[in-house]
């Protein structure tokens, strides 16, 4: 069976997160404690005690959630005596989560993700005053319908597809009152619900473009690997494998659009039958079946779970 392995974005930790994987397995422990000791901050307890509203904030939830992504992959592969390119063909990760896909794949380590994100958050963060900015969901219309409403909503403000998730899923971001100029628009189109996202910043569009400077001296000043596996890209949703690619195609995600549906049939037209989900929650498993029913998404963030996708590698 063809698989590949995936790693969520934003918006799925949790107080508690990797609690559960700490207890049980040293290897996912020395994941937390080398995030900790590259943060020169207590991460790890911020995880398991919360409070919510800091673990929240987008320079803590990326590398939290980075974290449990590699601790899961660590202890699957210490448990099962394997290695990601043995059992897999491609890597993908939402947003964020190509960080962790690159992370996994070698391209950098563990400790250099962590401060890479965590420098992405702040530079997001610092990117849109609180209140200039929002993102939305637009359930029920497909991905050119809502480009469409998001272009005639914008009246000379930001206003674009953000993330196109799945079909009849789309999230569009940009500044405050075009976004909900577009949730309008997309009620009289025949969208059968769009909600507003508690996020702390508009991702995706042109008004992180102060971040994506940030994130291009951050990432000239890294040094990357070429993967051990393809890396299926956000923003053009094909495989990369070149690591000065890479690292335009990384600064280019800060404003551009996740294409993680065409992502994920492109995995799908290379043969891929199962999408293994490192991490926390089972966001990017759930959204495998609507894009195809024949896809087969496997999470894997709990012990529990670890002994499941065991069991099928």
């Amino acid at each position: 069976m063809t698989r590949a392995f995936v790693f969520p974005g934003q918006g799925s930790q949790a107080v508690g997160m990797g609690a559960g994987l700490a207890e049980a397995f040293a290897p996912a422990r020395e994941v937390f404690e080398e995030v900790d000791e590259a943060l020169k901050q207590n991460l790890f307890r911020l995880m398991i005690e919360g409070p919510t509203e800091e673990l929240t904030l987008t320079e803590n939830a990326q590398p939290a959630l980075m974290a449990v992504s590699l601790a899961s992959l660590r202890v699957l592969e210490h448990e099962g005596d394997l290695t990601l390119s043995d059992k897999a063909c491609f890597v993908a990760g939402h947003s964020l989560g190509e960080y962790s896909a690159l992370a996994a794949a070698e391209t950098f380590g563990v400790a250099t993700a962590s401060r890479l994100l965590k420098r992405r958050g702040q530079a997001m963060q610092d990117a849109v005053a609180p209140g200039v900015g929002a993102m939305a969901a637009v359930m029920g219309l497909g991905h050119e319908a809502v480009e469409e409403v998001a272009a005639e909503a914008a009246q000379g403000q930001v206003c674009s597809a953000a993330n196109d998730n799945a079909p009849g899923q789309v999230v569009i971001s940009g500044h405050t009152e075009a976004v909900n100029r577009a949730i309008e628009i997309a009620r009289g189109r025949g969208g059968c619900r769009s909600v507003l996202l508690s996020v702390s910043a508009p991702f995706h569009c042109a008004l992180m473009a102060p971040a994506a400077d940030v994130m291009e001296a951050a990432l000239e000043a890294t040094d990357l690997a070429p993967p051990a596996l393809p890396l299926i890209a956000n923003v053009t949703a094909a495989p990369v494998e070149s690591p000065a690619e890479i690292r335009r195609l990384l600064v280019s995600q800060v404003v551009g659009r996740v294409r993680w549906r065409e992502s994920v049939l492109a995995m799908r037209e290379a043969g891929v039958e199962t999408l293994v989900e490192l991490g926390v929650g089972k966001v990017l498993s759930g959204l495998a079946h609507r894009i195809d029913r024949d896809l087969k998404g496997l999470p894997c963030g709990t012990p529990g779970e670890v002994e499941i996708v065991l069991g099928q590698l």
